[in-house]
């Protein structure tokens, strides 16, 4: 299952810097739902990212209700992604 949204990009200061992007309200719910299905523990939720023509496997991480999708630097770098920045992504769900 394929989701297409667009997120906005934050930076998350922990013991190192991350960059996510948020996914919005109105994807959580869908999320939330095939979450109990893909979950291999601690809420997060594998699943495949496209921004442009960049591919890659994460998994997104639960925050206050919702999820960040984490963007790896060289990613971002292919990408032209910028903290700040509103990007189109696809999330793309597989059962496991």
């Amino acid at each position: 299952m394929d989701i297409e949204f667009d997120g906005d990009v934050i930076e998350w200061r922990g013991p190192a810097p991350f960059v996510f992007a948020v996914v919005p309200p109105e994807v959580v719910d869908l999320v939330h739902e095939l979450a109990s299905e893909l979950t291999y523990g601690w809420g997060v939720v594998p699943a495949g990212v496209t921004i442009g023509s960049v591919r890659w496997t994460t998994s997104l991480f639960p925050r206050d209700g919702g999820y960040l999708v984490p963007l790896r630097t060289a990613e971002r770098r292919r990408a032209a992604v910028e903290v700040g920045d509103t990007v189109h992504l696809t999330l793309t769900f597989a059962a496991p």
